[in-house]
């Protein structure tokens, strides 16, 4: 069975990469780890801004890489196995993640802050901008 595209009105334009999009989102399944988003009201000093919260116990600073490509947050944890312990019983294993989000247009990471094992990063919410531009026609004869 063909997958049929969920955009595919004659009426939406240019939505390829949005479906694109989704695709990847869908793929992302993995509940490791897990993950809060909330909406910050705006301030005195902020705009309305998105805080993604990652529960991330046992990750140090230099364990967690945050970086923002082609409209993709991606989040990635690496820990290292320590060869030097001998367990009696291991329940918690060194792993890997990786959480991508996908942006939209405009939006922008502000910070990103560790403390007590979750990991912070706030995204400013951008500004709507309504433009309206009037298209001259040209008559042939």
């Amino acid at each position: 069975m063909s997958r049929v595209p969920s955009l595919s009105s004659p009426f939406l334009i240019g939505f390829d990469q949005i479906e694109r999009a989704l695709d990847r989102v869908a793929k992302a399944a993995d509940g490791y780890p897990p993950y809060n988003i909330e909406r910050l009201a705006r301030d005195d000093r902020n705009p309305e801004r998105l805080r993604i919260t990652l529960a991330v116990a046992g990750f140090t600073l230099d364990q967690l890489e945050v970086v923002v490509e082609e409209k993709e947050l991606v989040i990635r944890g690496r820990q290292q196995d320590d060869k030097s312990r001998q367990y009696l019983h291991r329940g918690i294993a060194a792993r890997q993640f990786q959480r991508t989000f996908v942006l939209a247009d405009g939006m922008e990471v502000q910070k990103a802050d560790l403390k007590n094992g979750l990991l912070s990063i706030d995204l400013a919410r951008p500004e709507p901008v309504r433009m309206a531009k009037t298209i001259s026609i040209t008559e042939h004869e």
